[in-house]
């Protein structure tokens, strides 16, 4: 059964912030408080868009927000459905090291200057090859993502297509230079991953990376932004909670 969201459930979303963590907020709201019980399906991408006025990429990445929460599933022909009401964040690791997150907020902070305008630039200007380069890499993470790797070779190298798709020498350098270290998995010790968990998170990382293509693909340059700024930034608010609790430890 599909809920259908009464005009009063929902509000509008204003052009101010993320909006798709804005829309990722209010159905959390709704599934946490019962309001769209377990088991039942979301309404249907355009019922959502049409409910909070704001495009399908942007539903999207809220649905993928929720996914990574642990409250919903997705399945093609099927929908996206609840299954639970308490959230339950994928995360790669149990701990890590106090100067590795700071290192890695450092690296995640940079590249949310830039990768975004990246992404942004790939779709106006990429070619037949970069197309053919990008498809491969996403292909090859999905490849090692299926063998249990932490494929994160394969996370660099999708990240490095779009940079070289840019057209701009100085991107393509930025991220030769800084190598597999732009990855945060690259910084984790292997004692310190947590399977199950890391499973959860590769899967929404393949989940974005799948929207960022496309966008990229489809020359829509406004959601390739949007689409890689969600990706990186749900990376920084994620590892900054291990800071957090490293935080709180201490009090």
């Amino acid at each position: 059964m599909t809920v259908k969201l009464a005009p009063f459930e929902v509000k509008k979303i204003s052009r101010q912030g993320s909006l798709s963590l804005h829309v990722a907020d209010q159905l959390e709201a709704l599934i946490t408080q019962g309001r769209v019980p377990v088991g039942q399906k979301l309404p249907t991408e355009n019922s959502l868009c049409d409910s909070f006025g704001v495009s399908r990429t942007v539903i999207r990445e809220a649905i993928t927000h929720l996914k990574s929460l642990g409250l919903v599933e997705t399945r093609r022909g099927v929908g996206t459905t609840v299954l639970r009401s308490t959230t339950i964040e994928a995360r790669p690791a149990e701990r890590i090291n106090p100067t590795t997150v700071e290192d890695i907020l450092h690296v995640l902070e940079l590249r949310l200057t830039l990768e975004p305008a990246a992404a942004e630039l790939a779709a106006l200007r990429h070619d037949e090859d970069d197309r053919k380069a990008l498809q491969a890499r996403h292909e090859a993470f999905i490849n090692a993502h299926a063998e249990k790797s932490q494929a994160r070779v394969e996370d660099y190298e999708f990240h490095h297509a779009i940079a070289k798709a840019t057209k701009n020498p100085f991107f393509n350098r930025f991220y030769e230079q800084l190598n597999q270290s732009v990855i945060p998995r690259a910084k984790l010790l292997s004692i310190d991953i947590n399977p199950a968990a890391s499973e959860r998170y590769l899967e929404r990382v393949q989940e974005e990376h799948a929207y960022i293509l496309e966008a990229i693909l489809s020359r829509d340059a406004e959601a390739a932004r949007e689409t890689m700024f969600q990706h990186l930034n749900r990376a920084r608010n994620m590892y900054a909670k291990y800071r957090d609790r490293q935080d709180d430890s201490r009090i």
